[in-house]
């Protein structure tokens, strides 16, 4: 039995899938998103340390696979009313793709709706072992200027995409590509545009748009990191709507998330 290591399991959650879900969050991330509102969860697979409120604190519990399913269990009748289920988030869902099977697998088996939240930013073998046992994929989709991903959030675009594309191909699984609105970075005139010609070459009819918030900037001190963003505005929800409008006028329903 495989053991996963989890930072956070979130309960009654709206967002990362329809219905009422359970969040299991995996820590382990290789990217370096500037904007990443959980820093916590970055870099390898092991607890990290921070202090908050005086206090050190570790996160991060290595938990059997069996474990988990218990404690999201707890919430079955939730799934089952609303057409909710769980999802897998993180971090990176890949970093721990051995883990999220077994998860995801028993969990398909008992018929809960599963789904896991990606960047694919690895190697297609891993996403492709869990898409069997996932109901949904909420794939980000954040540059996609080759040399400004490479530099910015350090990811190869070319396995992104060749991610993003095969998950697109698999039977029953629906993915939900999402966009993070990030000032300078992602919400650019060119690389909105670019995202919705590549969005074209494919079936999809709803995006998921993620407005830049400052919530975790918190985080980075608790942990003694740098936070470069801290001085960034949010975009105003003019802004928000006219990216919004921008692409259901090419035939895109755009939802509008994390804006609670």
């Amino acid at each position: 039995m495989q053991k996963g290591l989890v930072f956070n399991i979130q309960r009654y959650s709206i967002h990362d899938g329809g219905g009422i879900r359970t969040i299991v969050f995996l820590k382990g991330c290789p990217l370096a998103c500037p904007w990443c509102s959980n820093p916590e969860s970055r870099k390898a697979v092991e607890p990290v340390q921070w202090i908050k409120n005086g206090k050190k604190e570790i996160i991060g519990e290595w938990k059997t696979s069996a474990e988990v399913i218990d404690e999201v269990l707890k919430d079955e009748i939730f799934y089952r009313t609303s057409g909710g289920g769980v999802t897998l988030s993180g971090g990176e869902v890949l970093m721990q793709h051995l883990f999220a099977k077994e998860v995801l697998s028993e969990l398909h088996y008992l018929g809960i709706n599963t789904a896991i939240e990606t960047t694919g930013c690895f190697e297609k073998e891993r996403l492709e072992s869990l898409l069997p046992f996932t109901d949904e994929v909420l794939f980000d989709i954040k540059i996609l200027d080759m040399t400004q991903a490479k530099k910015v959030i350090g990811i190869n675009l070319k396995n992104m995409k060749e991610n993003f594309e095969m998950a697109l191909q698999f039977p029953g699984v629906k993915v939900t590509p999402r966009i993070p609105l990030i000032p300078d970075y992602t919400a650019t005139e060119e690389n909105i545009e670019m995202i919705i010609n590549y969005f074209k070459n494919f079936d999809i009819k709803e995006v998921h748009l993620l407005p830049f918030h400052q919530y975790g900037s918190s985080k980075y001190d608790y942990l003694g990191w740098e936070y470069l963003l801290k001085d960034m505005e949010t975009l105003s929800d003019t802004e928000i709507d006219q990216i919004k409008k921008r692409f259901e006028s090419h035939g895109f329903y755009a939802n509008i998330e994390g804006l609670e």
